[in-house]
Parts: structure tokens; C-alpha cells; sequence
């Protein structure tokens, strides 16, 4: 099993260029199935993530190959199983997005109960009670999700609170229904309005994409856009922007909406980075002296994004004050500010609040990765931490951060992966 081992106190500096987004690709991966033509993606992140939904396609039937690095070409026109195995499903919880495309495309589809980062519930249910109000009938029978359908129609859906993954999923399946459908407490992710723009160039209507309700007049007869280009990763930039802050380096952070950060931005500067923007590049210097205590809550975008608490966690512990940091999406988030602690930190959990209180430095230690984005964090903290830190299980890393480690490498960090 792989694992980093770091050495802190190198300020970073220079040019990173960020991959294409995970959390965009996985969406239009699974929407792929709904159609007979050719699917062309480009800018698609080489990521465990990504391998992993190819997995899945392939297992369905779909043809995927990879045209270049970053470019794939999906064919499904035959599909030979409508069933999606726990074997791949447990290892991510985006597999779920299979299930809408292929009860559409083939009336009937078996989906594992997926899997994915263990922290806090997230639970399905958005997704199988709009399914329903479409149409479907859905049962759970030993850990599958059974659904089949005789005839799908237009809705009304209003969530209980705002779901990224259950406003995609059900955008799907609406785009292909010619009645309206309407999401009510839609999320606004820019990943979401990808998927959008997506179905939209491939023949539905969409209305509403960036607010909280979106309005849906589908077609059966989707054609997709002859070729599509994934997002740029705005978790991945805004790591690199607390990379710089945290190590009181310089870096330009390359091929980004500076747009798609509107909360992280401007608390990097509370925190006392200077940062400035261009049309598609961001430039983060950190503070000459230790960062500035800053609050922050979690929130649906545009709000602080929860990828990004873990990270900016790792900031403030080793800002000249004590922060608040509230996890306002997934209260259980916190699984990293134990192993920071490992590190030297002084962090008290209580509920889904850390009250942190900065330390003059860091000290290096053995920690271990509980999810993708406390593997993050625990680099962050690597970089700036006093000695040598080794991270085990950055298998997590893996799945959303593209050659993380040689990105770092190259703006001076003194990182390498070991394997065993």
C-alpha cells in the first residue's frame, strides 16, 4: 500500500496546472449511457474515480478508450447487463449515477447500495424518491436497489435540502422525458450546471441552471454534442491556493475559473494571502508571518464547499489565533482534525463544530487518511509540519487528485510516494 513521506518548510513556488474536475466527469461518464452514439470527453482527470466508473461502464457493455491522456471516447449503442456489482459500486458512491440512464435506456436496472468516503450518512433517498415521482417503481431487496418502469413521466420534486448528487442523477432522467420536470432546492454546484450544459447541447431544455430550481422539458431523442470538455477541478486549485498559503510560497494555479471559488478566495485573504485573479489563472501568495485566525461554515455553493474544510482546517492550525470552523454539510467531517492533533495541532470537536487554536509550528509524524479530502489536508500539513511526515492510505488521495504528488515535487515540496 502507498504512502507520502514529507519534509516541511519548503515555500512553494511556480506554475500548477489543474486536471479536469472528478466531480464533473463522474456524471457525464454515467450519462453516457443513454446514448447509441459516441460519447467524446476531453480534459478527463486520470483519476481512481475515473478508472473505477470506466470499470463500471465496461462491465455494462459500453465500450470506453482512452484517444489520449485526457480524452475518452465512450460507445454504448449495446449494453449486455443492467446490473452494477457491490464489488464496484462499494468503492464509490457516484456509481449510483448508472442507475437513471439504464432505466431509462433499458426499463429495468440493479444497483448496489453504494460505497465511497466513510464519513456520515449520505443516504439515497433523494434519488429513489424522485425516481418514483417519475414513475418508477423501486424496491431494495439484499443490498441492491431494483428498479424497472412502464412508462416515465414529467414531475414535481422538491428536496428536503440541497443534494449534488441527486439534482444530477434525476437531471438525467428528466432530459429524456418530453413533459416538464421541476427541482425544487436544485443544487447549484458549478459541477451540476455542467452536466446541464451538457444535456442541454444534446437536445433537452433546461432551465434554471446556477439557481434552486431548475425546470426540465426532455426529449427522447438526445443526440450528444460531438465532443464535450470536463471542468477544470475547482477543489484540486483551491488546494494549491492553501498549498501556497500554508508554506508562505507564491504559486500561479493555471486553468481555472477564478469564479468557481467564490467563498475559498476571499478567506485566503481574510487569512492574509494576497491573491490575485486572471480570465482563467489564479496567483496565491502566502502571509509573510503566520496566517490569520479565520471562521468558516460549510455551505451549499456558492458558500465555503465542504471538499475544502479539510484543507483549510490544516491552515489554521498554525494561524496566530483560535478559528471556528462548522461543518454545515456533513457534520461527521472531521476524522482528519484527530490526526492533525498527531501532527501538534490544537483542535476540540464537538458535534459538527472545531474549535481550532493555532500553534507556532507543526511537528511530522506517522498519520493516516480517512477519505480524499483529509488526505489532502494531511499533505498541506506535511508541507509546513517541523521534520518528516509520513501518510498512509493516500489511496484516498487517488481517487480525486491527478499526480498530486508530482505537481507538488515541482513547485519545490519534498515529497515522494514509497510503495510497499
Amino acid at each position: 500500500m502507498d504512502r507520502f513521506v514529507l519534509e516541511g518548510g519548503v515555500p512553494l513556488t511556480g506554475e500548477v496546472r489543474v486536471s479536469g474536475a472528478k466531480n464533473a466527469v463522474l456524471p457525464l461518464l454515467a450519462v453516457s449511457l443513454l446514448f447509441r452514439e459516441p460519447v467524446h470527453l476531453t480534459n478527463v482527470p486520470r483519476v481512481r474515480d475515473t478508472f473505477t466508473m470506466i470499470e463500471l461502464l465496461r462491465l455494462l457493455g459500453a465500450e470506453v478508450q482512452w484517444d489520449d491522456a485526457h480524452t475518452l471516447t465512450i460507445r454504448a449503442e449495446h449494453l449486455k447487463s443492467v446490473r452494477a456489482p457491490y464489488d464496484i459500486v462499494r468503492k464509490m458512491r457516484a456509481s449510483i449515477y448508472v442507475l437513471g440512464p439504464l432505466l431509462v435506456r433499458e426499463g429495468h436496472a440493479e444497483v448496489s447500495l453504494p460505497g465511497g468516503c466513510a464519513f456520515g450518512p449520505r443516504p439515497v433517498n433523494f434519488h429513489l424518491e424522485g425516481l418514483k415521482r417519475m414513475g418508477a417503481q423501486v424496491d431494495l431487496e439484499e443490498g441492491y436497489i431494483l428498479a424497472h418502469h412502464q412508462g416515465l413521466h414529467g414531475a414535481e420534486i422538491a428536496f428536503d435540502r440541497t443534494s449534488v448528487g441527486a439534482t444530477a442523477h434525476l437531471m438525467m432522467v428528466a432530459s429524456t422525458i418530453p413533459e416538464e420536470t421541476v427541482i425544487y432546492n436544485a443544487a447549484k454546484e458549478p459541477e451540476v450546471q455542467t452536466l446541464g450544459r451538457f444535456l442541454r447541447e444534446a437536445g433537452a431544455q433546461i432551465h434554471g441552471l446556477g439557481t434552486d430550481t431548475l425546470r426540465i422539458h426532455g426529449t427522447p431523442e438526445l443526440s450528444p454534442p460531438e465532443t464535450f470538455r470536463v471542468l477544470s477541478d475547482r477543489i484540486e486549485a483551491g488546494t494549491f491556493a492553501v498549498a501556497a498559503a500554508i508554506t508562505h510560497g507564491r504559486v500561479r494555479i493555471l486553468d481555472v475559473t477564478p469564479d468557481l471559488l467564490p467563498s475559498v478566495l476571499p478567506k485566503l485573504q481574510a487569512a492574509g494571502a494576497q491573491v490575485t485573479v486572471g480570465k482563467n489563472w489564479i496567483e496565491v501568495q502566502g502571509p509573510a508571518d503566520r496566517p490569520r485566525p479565520v471562521d468558516l461554515e460549510t455551505a451549499p455553493f456558492p458558500g465555503f464547499p465542504t471538499d475544502m474544510q479539510a484543507q483549510f482546517m490544516a491552515l489554521m492550525t498554525v494561524a496566530d489565533g483560535s478559528s471556528i470552523i462548522r461543518e454545515g454539510i456533513y457534520p461527521d467531517r472531521f476524522k482528519h482534525a484527530y490526526e492533525l492533533v498527531r501532527m501538534g495541532a490544537d483542535i476540540r470537536v464537538e458535534g459538527d463544530t472545531a474549535l481550532v487554536r493555532g500553534v507556532p509550528e507543526l511537528k511530522g509524524a506517522p498519520v493516516m487518511a480517512s477519505d480524499l479530502r483529509a488526505s489532502a489536508a494531511l499533505v498541506l500539513a506535511g508541507l509546513v509540519a517541523k521534520g518528516k511526515t509520513e501518510i498512509h492510505r493516500i489511496y484516498h488521495l487517488d481517487r480525486g487528485y491527478e499526480d498530486f504528488e508530482k505537481k507538488l515535487a515541482a513547485l519545490g515540496a519534498k515529497i515522494r510516494r514509497v510503495s510497499e
